[in-house]
């Protein structure tokens, strides 16, 4: 009786130790801290980043300090070119990249790009990441879209030379943000050039170029307003960015961390961006007049010859993807009621 006893009290005293052990397993587990990878290209300065800081913020206290953000900008994992495969193959977890950069990949999306289309970003923003489920997944394979955004409309801003009318475009070497952009320069008589964003300072002060296309905040980042003489009003095509998270990494996460990203991106993350981006416009626009660019409204004879000229770059656009079957013209009504 005694032997059946001691086995007994030794059967529990083990089995208190397994449970103990397997709670302090589960403890571990959900206490476990897990950092995402982060990418982008622009510098530390630019919104973007300024966003990502107060992102990582928020989740870190909602998760209490389970969830942390690792975030690489500048390019320090890769260029431009490359954010979205960066996060698509999970060299990345998440990446922000400008679509313009990878030409022919991102089709429907870019018809937010299209000119005199966008006014506001944060409107824009919001609508095109509403759109995404429907009409861009696609686009965007191997990795879950947290939101896409637009920039406002791109400014023209010039070393040196003056534009007061289309005729003035004519030669100029103007960098440019993507295929839609070159077209709209090469309507208006410019020249495109492709120079990555972080090179458009030097390129402009040395004369390679004579000007590139930028939001103000962008101008802003780049330190544009130490080698622009002129910017101009209105801006013409606005920039799309995307915001994506490689799949196997969101579906790794626990379920409530998991509902935590879902939380605190989708529609309305893309309209606060935007809104950020809007804000920053003002602040950028009042950078470059403190460095003393003088900013120049095209006349109205100038928009109408413009509007004219860029007519058949839409039309082109959205005739090309729905003759292969895209919903292109939904896509840029949507786009258009939303401005």
């Amino acid at each position: 009786m005694m032997e059946i006893r001691s086995r007994f009290v030794r059967s529990l005293r083990l089995g208190l130790i397994g449970a103990v052990a397997m709670a302090g397993l589960t403890f571990n587990a959900m206490a476990e801290t897990i950092e995402l990878k982060v990418s982008h290209f622009l510098p530390p300065n630019h919104t973007f980043q300024k966003e990502l800081l107060r992102w990582g913020e928020e989740l870190n206290k909602k998760s209490n300090g389970r969830l942390v953000l690792k975030i690489f900008p500048a390019g320090q994992m890769g260029p431009a070119p490359r954010q979205f495969d960066l996060a698509r193959t999970g060299v990345a977890d998440m990446a922000i990249g400008l679509t313009g950069t990878t030409p022919g990949r991102f089709p429907l999306t870019e018809i937010s790009n299209l000119p005199f289309l966008v006014t506001e970003s944060a409107k824009t923003s919001r609508v095109l990441t509403e759109l995404a489920p429907k009409y861009l997944a696609s686009e965007f394979p191997g990795v879950k879209i947290l939101y896409l955004m637009t920039t406002t409309p791109l400014k023209f801003h010039m070393a040196k030379s003056k534009i007061s009318t289309m005729a003035d475009f004519k030669g100029m070497r103007i960098r440019y943000a993507g295929e839609i952009f070159a077209d709209s320069i090469k309507a208006f008589g410019g020249t495109p050039l492709a120079v990555p964003p972080g090179e458009v300072t030097d390129a402009m002060g040395k004369g390679t170029i004579d000007g590139a296309m930028f939001p103000f905040e962008g101008a802003q980042s780049f330190q544009v307003g130490t080698v622009a003489k002129y910017s101009y009003e209105p801006g013409i095509n606005a920039a799309s960015f995307f915001f994506v998270m490689n799949e196997k990494s969101y579906d790794k996460l626990p379920p409530d961390l998991r509902a935590l990203i879902d939380q605190t991106t989708g529609p309305a993350a893309g309209a606060r961006i935007g809104r950020a981006l809007d804000d920053a416009e003002v602040e950028g626009r009042a950078y470059m007049t403190a460095k003393g660019v003088q900013i120049v409204q095209f006349s109205d004879a100038t928009k109408r010859e413009m509007r004219a000229a860029v007519k058949p770059i839409i039309d082109g656009e959205l005739q090309k993807l729905e003759a292969k079957g895209a919903p292109a013209r939904q896509i840029y009504e949507a786009l258009l009621k939303a401005n």
